[in-house]
């Protein structure tokens, strides 16, 4: 590597050769003249030395920058053929295009500076109007050891520039739209602009939803004039199903008949908002009903408008004065009674009514203002998919934007495909297909995942590629994928640094009165700029559909005496939700005050180590109540703490008594094996009940 000559460090510094010459000798470096070499050790030591050393040479020599640099003086002693012909002229610094001050147009304050990363430290002090011997003594201070001829470090750029007086605004040179190509959105979700003037009305997507046998389906029997039910076991939706139909006065209406709010939410989770308006069916004779109050709980979540349809109008019991009474106390009040959600009496099975809910629908579509540009290149949502075995596989799914039409080339999140054929609700094949139609699609290479949205391209090489990137992005996903601890960091974060936080919660109690106490509680918890919403609360166990709400939500679960079931604890593991449970009131308000502050206190971490079902009881004089169970997770140890979980509830929390195989007392049980429990101090234990082994450890926590 070449040696950079003492004169040419002196020049980019702006000081005299003598003095640079006069500072190296007493470092004690080889130097004998200014046309002496450096090598990179003695040029970063005599930098250093700069730095720190006073400013009584370089003072006086940054005083007349602007003139000329004379002749080293001691060039004379060097032999001529070593000694430069002319004196090196100082020459104006040329800046490389991309090092560019600017300001931007939209900042009016005149100490704002736009730099690229790499920006070399001359450059940099150019630009804030400072020595270089400045910069570097102040990039040695924060613990940089930069040479003037070196780049500034990217991570140190902002805060140099802020300690000489100016606001940094990086700019690497890419462009939006190369940003967005860079760091995409998701392999299953596509995002698309279109021109307002392009934008043409289209008809909405309905979702139905509401408690189990409140006639969802028999709602949608009638709608569509077409018996569905007969050929659906027990009467309940096996599948999610798309339809279009017309409504009166003209237009269109597409429905998607989900078997209940958990596919809506899950769909939703992936990213896929394709409901433009819900109807909430509610039975006249039955009232609202758990399910019924989850469905509001995950409408209100989605912030989808809603429609609630009072159905069984025909029934003698029924009385929709209740229901609309009831619908009250979830946040949802129908315009009779004040608020703004409409509501319509239907009987699903009579037919009544139905002609004034479709109306609404179109009411509701009209006032969203539901818009799409039908000449652009197709775009919509995988709702239903499957392999067929006389077509291959095959998906249903509901164009959102432009027109589908048979041929094109698709590609949804790691699958592509091309268009072989596209049938209608009614089983008829169709060429195309606009905006909110839903259709089955075949020619895919693989079953695409519902949620994932899709889009057509040019051809299906570029589908083919574009299927290989989402492949490889969705590896890459994989293997970083956060764990619920770090993902409650990452929220944390948020909330600490939010100007207007908002901390979702799920809330689930063993009791009626616990959860009226909790919600209460919860409602005067606030903060400067900062609230706690309760998205969705309930009696019972911790479920997987908690768990999708959370994740849908971006939600912390809470639960007061109340445990996950088996389901949800895979669910929160695969979706890395943190569940936080409790059995004292105003811990878990205390953990909520702490979380919405971004910050958790020390806590006590549980690890669960087994789980056992209650197959059998029996009595034994010396141990009492033993539970005949079946390990079916962990491990069960003798002596460790235990709960016993009746329906989701706690109903005990001690220690297990004894544990034994065959009459043998035994240290502990593996997974799949049989084993009888006695807990201490505990008798009331009855078939179906479960077991939990745990160990509690405490860790701090921020």
């Amino acid at each position: 590597m070449a040696k950079k000559r003492v004169y040419e460090l002196a020049r980019e510094l702006g000081v005299e050769s003598k003095d640079l010459v006069e500072r190296a000798l007493e470092l004690g470096l080889e130097v004998k003249t200014a046309s002496s070499g450096l090598d990179e050790e003695a040029e970063q030591l005599l930098l250093m030395a700069l730095a720190d050393g006073g400013d009584d040479g370089t003072d006086e020599a940054a005083s007349s920058t602007e003139k000329t640099a004379p002749a080293p003086e001691a060039d004379a002693e060097e032999p001529a053929q070593s000694a430069p012909e002319e004196a090196p002229q100082e020459e104006p610094r040329v800046i490389e295009p991309h090092y560019v001050e600017v300001i931007p147009d939209e900042i009016d304050s005149p100490e704002v500076l736009l730099m690229s990363p790499g920006i070399l430290v001359s450059d940099f002090a150019r630009m804030v109007g400072r020595r270089p011997t400045d910069v570097v003594r102040q990039l040695i201070s924060m613990g940089e050891m930069v040479p003037v001829a070196g780049a500034v470090p990217e991570t140190a750029i902002v805060e140099l520039g802020k300690h000489f007086g100016f606001e940094v605004l990086l700019d690497d040179g890419t462009t939006e739209e190369e940003a967005e190509a860079e760091e995409p959105v998701g392999p299953h979700v596509v995002e698309y602009e279109d021109d307002p003037s392009t934008l043409v009305l289209r008809p909405p997507v309905v979702t139905v939803m509401g408690h189990v046998d409140h006639g969802k389906t028999q709602l949608l029997d009638t709608i569509r004039k077409a018996n569905v039910v007969a050929g659906e076991a027990g009467g309940i939706t096996q599948h999610i199903g798309a339809y279009q139909v017309e409504i009166p006065g003209g237009g269109a209406v597409t429905f998607i008949d989900t078997p209940g709010h958990e596919a809506f939410t899950a769909l939703r989770a992936r990213g896929a908002h394709v409901t433009d308006i819900v109807i909430l069916v509610v039975a006249a004779d039955d009232g609202v009903k758990p399910q019924t109050v989850e469905a509001i709980n995950h409408t209100l979540a989605a912030d989808v408008p809603m429609i609630v349809a009072i159905n069984k109008m025909d029934l003698p019991a029924a009385d929709p004065r209740n229901v609309r009474a009831n619908l009250t106390q979830h946040n949802v009040i129908v315009e009779d009674l004040g608020g703004e959600v409409i509501d319509a009496e239907v009987s699903a099975l009579t037919g009544d009514g139905i002609d004034h809910l479709l109306e609404l629908i179109g009411l509701v579509a009209e006032v969203e203002e539901l818009k799409a540009n039908p000449k652009a290149p197709a775009v919509g949502t995988v709702i239903e998919s499957q392999l067929d075995v006389g077509r291959g596989p095959v998906a249903t799914v509901i164009v959102q934007r432009g027109t589908l039409t048979r041929g094109d080339s698709l590609v949804a999140g790691p699958v592509s495909g091309r268009v072989r054929a596209m049938f209608d609700d009614k089983g008829n094949q169709v060429k195309a297909a606009g905006p909110s139609t839903p259709v089955l699609v075949m020619g895919w290479s693989d079953v695409p995942t519902a949620g994932d949205m899709f889009e057509a391209v040019k051809n299906e090489r570029t589908a083919r590629s574009l299927a290989q990137d989402n492949v490889d992005t969705l590896r890459a996903r994989e293997l970083t994928v956060p764990t619920a601890t770090e993902r409650l960091g990452q929220l944390l974060e948020q909330l600490r640094t939010a100007d207007h936080a908002e901390l979702r919660i799920i809330v689930k109690a063993d009791a009626h009165g616990s959860m009226e106490a909790i919600r209460d509680a919860v409602a005067k918890i606030e903060r400067e700029d900062g609230r706690v919403t309760i998205i969705h609360d309930g009696v019972g166990g911790i479920t997987a559909n908690d768990i999708t709400l959370a994740d849908a939500s971006e939600a912390m679960v809470y639960g007061f005496n109340v445990r996950p079931d088996a389901g949800a604890r895979r669910a929160a593991e695969d979706q890395a939700i943190d569940i936080r449970t409790f059995s004292i009131i105003y811990e878990l308000l205390e953990d909520v005050e702490n979380v919405l502050v971004g910050q958790l206190s020390p806590e006590s971490v549980e690890t669960l180590l087994g789980v056992a079902e209650v197959r059998a009881t029996f009595r034994a004089p010396r141990y009492g109540t033993i539970a005949g169970s079946m390990v079916t997770e962990g491990d069960i140890l003798r002596n460790a703490k235990a709960r016993l979980v009746r329906q989701g509830v706690v109903v005990y929390d001690g220690k297990i008594g004894s544990l034994r195989r065959f009459k043998e007392d035994v240290q502990s049980v593996a997974n799949g094996f049989e084993c009888g429990i006695g807990l201490e101090n505990f008798r009331d234990i009855k078939e179906g009940d479960v077991i939990e082994s745990y160990q509690l450890k405490e860790v701090a926590r921020t």
